[in-house]
């Protein structure tokens, strides 16, 4: 009887040692090349962080995918060259993209977050159309910053969170193969979920 009981206690502790806690909001992006943690900042980017939350508690992410890399070689002519990957539900449920409210714009100014190495963030058109779409900064990218140049419009992108974890599986994803700007094949995402 005391066996049984002690792997039954051993055994919770592995289970509950399994999925990592932590004591701020994180998700975890989980890919076909692993894990990326992040942790989001709601106390900075309330509007950015609540509408990510209401995709992913949604289920919207849910055999998403990594569908677009930027890389300095495959920019040729952009006067500005910057290194990220960008996904979401554009690819694989572009109908659902389509219909999604956009958030307002918190700004970098606003917020404080700079779109630093492992910096998580709304992508967009014009401001308030960010929706699902997002992309994670790969070294630091001051032209996503407000006031600088990736956008015509001057007001940068909505940071709202960093990679704490996984930095190894954002690299190779970074690294797969593309066409232009697109991979190829696109990386997929199982799902995002909070931890």
């Amino acid at each position: 009887m005391l066996r049984k009981l002690f792997f039954c206690f051993t055994f919770l502790q592995l289970f509950s040692c399994a999925q990592e806690k932590y004591e701020n909001l994180h998700v975890s992006i989980e890919t076909q090349f692993g894990k990326i943690h992040v942790a989001l900042f709601p106390d900075k980017a309330p509007k950015s962080v609540a509408a990510f939350l209401s995709f992913v508690d949604q289920g919207l992410y849910k055999n998403s995918s990594f569908y677009r890399v930027l890389k300095e070689e495959n920019q040729p002519s952009s006067s500005f060259k910057s290194e990220l990957i960008q996904g979401g539900i554009w690819e694989t449920n572009n109908k659902k993209a389509n219909t999604l409210k956009g958030t307002p714009h918190e700004t970098t100014k606003q917020t404080g977050i700079l779109h630093t190495n492992g910096t998580i963030s709304l992508a967009r058109t014009t401001p308030g159309t960010a929706s699902s779409e997002f992309f994670i900064c790969i070294g630091t990218q001051p032209s996503y910053d407000f006031g600088n140049s990736a956008n015509p419009d001057g007001q940068g992108y909505a940071a709202f969170g960093k990679v704490v974890k996984g930095m190894d599986v954002l690299k190779k994803i970074h690294q797969q193969p593309e066409n232009g700007e697109a991979f190829y094949p696109s990386v997929k995402i199982f799902n995002i979920i909070r931890l």
